[in-house]
């Protein structure tokens, strides 16, 4: 297809454009060194670190906007692609409900008293004819096995199983549930999540291509109640959104989320489900899956509504554990980070994360430190504003494409400053401290966010 071609066209082209432009950029920042240093060693030594931060900045903010030009690139592909399919040239999907295979439904809960009912409920609303809902009761110390119990019976033309178990983590929770399953397909989904009601009919269609092993669903931000979560909103649909439309353009999204992913079941059996050896179990699967050669593609209309951490503590806790989770789950692929002919897009996938992870946080710190030190130092506090405008832009940006394109409140849009100022260098602080214990091999502990019952 003529769009695809433009896309890798436009891939390879943003990379070279990187690469002369690093050359270019080291080449001055020595030249300037040695010009600047005046014969003294020390001067020397001010001037090669104050230029070489100056200049890894400057590529980290090209390699910044080259990221959201081709994020944005790619989503709206995929979105022009989208819409080409729904006109009728290349829909494929299983059209008589006796044609549709069985999806077993998973959902592992731990002291999800407050919400589960609400989101087994949501599981009774679907629009689809053929499917089974398994909860798995991960030896709760709450109510969430007798409310999960009182839903179940609230259905005769539905099968719902209320299983429960010793506590042994949700990586087991959700194996127990794919062992139990009769489905053709399975979809996991958390505990605290509400689904729309036409999840299933619009991920299934996506299975009629063979290669596809998994299709990962849109996750959407439910208890807009403070500042805290509106900005939340905010980056679930700019910062996950938009990165899981871009890479379902070329079927390669990095991470199936826990609130909604659906799978091949014969897929999960195949890479022995769920692994316990990280705190980001989805993306373990998920990469898991790439490196066997599975397409993996995103459904925004399978919408997955959440409640997230309202309080600044669970947030960050949150964080930490998502950074350390998706680190160990890099670390445990990463042969494929120095094998690229071998590993083909599966090297740059890991890359990316480890961008998204490691780089972006510290070099957004140091930006921030580095600026600031130059303004009280030499008088050039401008600098530190034309930073965060320059970033706050990109941010405006990407926030404005992704509102139009999810058909979001445009509200949101005004959150994005907030985000920039204040929230990205909080969650920032929090990957680092995360990236530095996982280096340290520092023990941790799942930590179980509290819900509060906003479903």
């Amino acid at each position: 297809m003529e769009i695809r071609r433009v896309g890798r066209y436009a891939w390879r082209y943003a990379w070279a454009a990187l690469a002369v432009g690093g050359v270019v950029m080291l080449l001055a920042w020595s030249y300037d060194a040695v010009q600047e240093s005046q014969g003294s060693f020390i001067a020397l030594l001010q001037n090669v670190v104050l230029a070489g931060i100056t200049y890894y900045l400057l590529f980290f903010l090209v390699l910044l906007i080259v990221r959201f030009g081709m994020l944005i690139l790619y989503s709206f592909m995929d979105h022009l692609e989208s819409l080409y399919k729904e006109r009728g040239k290349e829909k494929v999907f299983y059209r008589e409900d006796s044609s549709l295979p069985m999806v077993s439904l998973i959902v592992p809960a731990y002291n999800e008293g407050p919400v589960i009912q609400a989101a087994m409920r949501s599981l009774l609303a679907l629009d689809y004819p053929n499917y089974e809902i398994i909860v798995v009761d991960d030896g709760s110390t709450d109510d969430t096995y007798e409310k999960a119990m009182v839903v179940a019976g609230e259905t005769t033309t539905l099968e719902v199983r209320v299983i429960t178990k010793r506590n042994g983590g949700k990586a087991d929770a959700l194996n127990t549930g794919i062992a139990l399953a009769r489905g053709e397909f399975v979809l996991n989904m958390d505990g605290d999540t509400k689904l729309s009601p036409n999840t299933l009919r619009v991920c299934i269609r996506h299975f009629e291509n063979s290669k596809v092993g998994a299709v990962a669903g849109n996750v959407k931000v439910l208890n807009r109640e403070n500042i805290l979560t509106r900005i939340q909103a905010l980056e679930y649909v700019e910062g996950l959104a938009m990165a899981r439309k871009a890479q379902s353009f070329g079927r390669v999204v990095n991470i199936i989320p826990g609130p909604l992913g659906m799978f091949r079941k014969s897929v999960l059996q195949q890479v022995g489900g769920y692994d316990r050896d990280t705190f980001a179990e989805d993306c373990d699967l998920t990469l898991k899956l790439l490196m066997r050669g599975w397409h993996i593609e995103y459904e925004p209309t399978a919408i997955a509504w959440v409640e997230t951490p309202s309080s600044l503590l669970d947030l960050l806790q949150q964080r930490y554990r998502w950074t350390r989770g998706i680190l160990q789950a890099t670390n445990k692929h990463s042969r494929a980070l120095w094998q690229p002919r071998k590993a083909g897009i599966n090297c740059y996938i890991l890359w990316y994360m480890l961008f998204e992870g490691v780089m972006w946080p510290f070099s957004n710190l140091l930006g921030n430190l580095f600026f600031a030190f130059v303004g009280l130092q030499y008088g050039l506090a401008t600098l530190l504003f034309y930073w965060w405008m320059q970033l706050t832009l990109l941010d405006v940006v990407a926030a404005a494409y992704c509102v139009v394109i999810e058909e979001e409140e445009p509200a949101l849009i005004f959150y994005a400053i907030m985000f920039r100022i204040f929230y990205i260098n909080i969650i920032d602080v929090s990957k680092v401290f995360a990236t530095i214990d996982e280096w340290r091999g520092q023990a941790m502990t799942w930590g179980k966010l509290e819900r509060e019952g906003k479903l």
